[in-house]
């Protein structure tokens, strides 16, 4: 959220955290702000969404970076993004990477671990969201941080339980449907299906839903009724 788009009033009510842009791929200080208070306003915890500095692409391409470089990167958001949010008030709660910062910590055992070094260096107590299984939620519990594996609403997966890249026509789920069924198998059977239909487990904390997507209004209203349906309680994860 806070990427520009119009639809962050609509899906704050929604939500039970948000992953704020913190200006490097989407956004300015005036955005994070807008977008803080949205959360106050809702009862929403904050989380900073820190990236690739690469506005142009959507910070969606990848970027090989020096330890210190990647350190630094992530210190620089982290750092100015706590900063605006105690001068209002908030409490930032976690940190969740974005694009292919995300990606590639994922599945790159290296880069998780300085990621997760930053963010220690600047607040121990935040949450690490990361995708399940990954490099990310590992490295940030050996050095001790509490972490929350991420599953995806709109998001097709691998055998190997990364995400499909969004370069394949299949990346992305659009159909309301399919997007409850998949949030729903992984929830209560605790798997998912791959885009090559195979059943590979998924043990998830968060369930992300992509702001930038057309339907993330329509899927945050579709997954809050059906998770009250089931009778799952949508809550903050707490420290």
């Amino acid at each position: 959220m806070g990427e520009g788009l119009a639809n962050d009033a609509e899906l704050m009510p929604l939500i039970s955290s948000a992953n704020i842009a913190c200006g490097f791929h989407a956004g300015d200080e005036n955005t994070m702000k807008k977008t803080i208070s949205l959360a106050l306003e809702n009862q929403v915890a904050l989380g900073a969404h820190p990236s690739f500095a690469d506005k142009e692409n959507f910070g969606r391409i990848n970027q090989f970076l020096s330890h210190s470089e990647l350190f630094d990167l992530v210190s620089i958001q982290l750092n100015h993004f706590q900063s605006i949010a105690n001068s209002m008030g908030a409490i930032v709660h976690h940190v969740k990477p974005h694009g292919a910062l995300y990606n590639m910590a994922a599945q790159n055992k290296s880069m998780a671990n300085i990621i997760a070094l930053a963010i220690k260096s600047i607040q121990p107590n935040l949450i690490v969201y990361g995708l399940c299984n990954s490099f990310i939620i590992s490295e940030a519990k050996a050095l001790g941080l509490q972490t929350a594996s991420e599953g995806f609403a709109d998001r097709t997966y691998q055998i190997d339980g990364s995400l499909t890249p969004r370069s394949q026509a299949n990346a992305m789920i659009t159909n309301e449907a399919q997007s409850m069924k998949q949030v729903l198998q992984m929830l209560q059977e605790k798997t998912v299906t791959t885009n090559n239909n195979q059943i590979i487990p998924i043990a998830i904390d968060t369930i992300c839903i992509h702001g930038d997507s057309q339907q993330a209004v329509v899927f945050a209203k579709n997954i809050q009724q059906i998770l009250m349906k089931n009778n799952i309680l949508i809550q903050t994860i707490a420290h």
